[in-house]
């Protein structure tokens, strides 16, 4: 029983298959100009729309299309009321066309979703798929800490904090186009912050579970200024997002005690990230499926084709 998942986000073009105990992922990086911090929805609409022949090709080169017994799709960033993009109907209208040519059901899921399920099969912790925990989603647009519940074969995330204003994934874009890197600069940020010396760090209020990013990025300008050292501000623009992380999570474990803790979204595939939260027992997933891919989304249409 194989299935087939579509993952259109912001800056990853994405397909994927999966059959239950194995599978494999297509992505593509959209394509950014040098210098910016982005892409309008415009422009990840028209490379989606162009790279999704690429990788489909590529995938069904390695599989039997007459296997096909479900597909699946990102359709939302989020599980909310008003969570929209527009990038995302690229995934819907293909998979809408692929589930119709195969007479196939058609299971819809968000991009949040699907980064849960991607990061617990890629740690062997399917089992949390049906038991609460508590997980960030850290990414280019989210920084959230979520308690996830079982909700049927899919899981419901609500949030409990996380970033009040800009993203973990934006400050460290925005400390990338200081230093000079390409977009997106994580592993960018992540390969110089290996050569840091210093344990510089920035404390972050947070009195709860929320925490603000917006005041970090000034004091990451601040001490570029002072030292003029790239490797140096990128461990320190880390270490302020980790300590923000690490504090959030303390606070919450101490309301939700003894709930394991997973890490998914892009920004869990820095090392930092994983070295200095080893307090928590954290669940990481493999970097390949930390980052967007469509992995996630085919597993919960799996899951829910069971069902």
């Amino acid at each position: 029983m194989c299935v087939i998942g579509f993952d259109t986000s912001n800056y990853t073009t994405s397909i994927a298959m999966y059959n239950g105990i194995d599978g494999i992922n297509e992505s593509k990086l959209l394509p950014v100009k040098e210098g910016a911090l982005g892409l309008r929805q415009s422009d990840a609409v028209f490379s989606h729309t162009q790279r999704l022949p690429e990788l489909s090709d590529r995938l069904f080169s390695r599989i039997q299309p007459c296997e096909i017994s479900a597909v699946g799709v990102s359709t939302r960033p989020r599980a909310v009321e008003s969570s929209y993009m527009p990038c995302f109907t690229v995934g819907y209208s293909h998979a809408k066309l692929l589930a119709d040519s195969f007479n196939v059901p058609l299971f819809c899921c968000s991009h949040q979703q699907g980064h849960v399920a991607a990061c617990l099969w890629s740690a062997g912790r399917m089992d949390l798929m049906d038991s609460p925990h508590l997980a960030w989603h850290l990414s280019g647009g989210t920084t959230e800490l979520l308690y996830v519940q079982p909700d049927g074969k899919n899981v419901s995330c609500t949030r409990i904090g996380g970033t009040t204003d800009i993203s973990a994934g934006q400050l460290i874009d925005r400390t990338g186009q200081l230093l000079g890197l390409p977009f997106p600069a994580g592993r960018h940020l992540d390969q110089l912050s290996r050569q840091a010396q210093r344990q510089n760090v920035f404390s972050v209020k947070c009195p709860d579970m929320d925490f603000s990013l917006s005041g970090v990025q000034n004091k990451v300008q601040q001490f570029y200024e002072q030292t003029h050292c790239d490797c140096e501000t990128a461990a320190y623009a880390l270490r302020c997002v980790i300590n923000a992380v690490c504090k959030a999570t303390q606070n919450a474990l101490k309301q939700y005690p003894n709930t394991p803790v997973v890490f998914s979204g892009g920004v869990a595939s820095n090392s930092m990230l994983r070295r200095l939260t080893a307090e928590f027992d954290p669940i990481f997933a493999a970097p390949e499926f930390s980052t967007d891919n469509a992995m996630g989304v085919a597993i919960l249409a799996h899951r829910a084709l069971e069902k």
